[in-house]
């Protein structure tokens, strides 16, 4: 169990490097195109580096689907999430927009118990609360009371990654890693082509650096994101995401020159402080129960 969590962990830190640069990129692509534009390439540019991998390994009985229902409301899910986010990236520093889609992993771990039926103590809990607190100081970037627009899409985008998220841990009983990764990236493709196909801005050549930048880190983030959530638990693995946060301000002041906000910051800290407490309290837990059995059949079954 150890040994898992760790890989979980190591591939929820590489999938975190990899998003960051892919954000990079579709902030970039958001002043040319739509954002809805932006979630359709995203998706599709990732998908020929996904087939490409299949077909190196020979896997492609891997892409066969158990439960294509689960995968379709997923590719749902994922067009409003990273619409949303598109959105909130083209109007908030990358570091604020993360700060607010922080929120996830709490999310993640709340929503764990109602769904996967994973127990998570009243400490935990408390330590939820306090991170949202911390949200809703970042949702109020200026101090003056105001949520921006930005802000409330970064915030609805998390609670779609945060079902997203869960629903990983649900396919993985039935579903290979390869298949929830090109079903999701597909219904994404298509949904998104179809909404967008009459508001289509043409594609310029210079930006072709752009296109492979978010197919390629994207295909990266999305393997090492599933894995982590097959490999370990969601209470154990959402937490790392915190680690975006440092991306975000990096690129802000290397690629815009922009330095996160007093406010921002002790936003950030209160929601990096609990999920670090929920690290924390899940060890403890995890020790206290090591000795115990396999889960009930209530807990494994499709």
């Amino acid at each position: 169990m150890q040994s898992s969590n760790l890989r979980g962990i190591l591939s929820m830190t590489v999938a975190v490097a990899a998003f960051a640069v892919m954000d990079v990129t579709m902030k970039r692509l958001v002043e040319s195109y739509p954002p809805l534009q932006v979630t359709f390439l995203r998706a599709t540019a990732s998908l020929p580096f996904l087939l490409i991998a299949t077909t190196f390994f020979g896997r492609f009985s891997d892409l066969i689907p158990k439960r294509i229902g689960l995968h379709l409301m997923r590719g749902f899910l994922g067009v409003i999430m990273l619409w949303l986010f598109v959105f909130a990236v083209r109007t908030l520093s990358l570091a604020d927009a993360y700060t607010i889609y922080m929120s996830a992993p709490l999310l993640i771990t709340a929503l764990s118990v109602p769904i996967l039926r994973e127990h998570v103590g009243w400490r935990r809990w408390v330590a939820i609360v306090v991170g949202l607190i911390g949200v809703v100081i970042v949702l109020k970037p200026t101090g003056t009371g105001l949520i921006t627009i930005g802000g409330i899409a970064a915030l609805a985008s998390a609670i779609c990654y945060a079902i997203s998220a869960i629903t990983i841990k649900v396919l993985s009983r039935t579903d290979s890693g390869p298949a929830t990764i090109f079903w999701t990236l597909s219904f994404i493709s298509i949904i998104s082509g179809a909404m967008v196909a009459f508001d289509w801005t043409p594609l310029r050549w210079e930006h072709w650096y752009l296109f492979f930048g978010v197919g390629l880190f994207g295909a990266i983030g999305q393997h090492f994101i599933t894995q982590a959530f097959r490999l370990a638990s969601p209470a154990v693995v959402a937490p790392i995401e915190y680690t975006a946060l440092m991306w975000g301000m990096l690129f802000d002041w290397i690629l815009w020159l922009t330095v996160p906000s007093s406010r921002m910051l002790g936003g950030a800290a209160i929601i990096v402080a609990s999920g670090l407490y929920i690290i924390y309290r899940e060890r403890l837990t995890m020790s206290a129960t090591k000795p115990a059995t396999a889960p009930s059949p209530d807990t494994v079954s499709p």
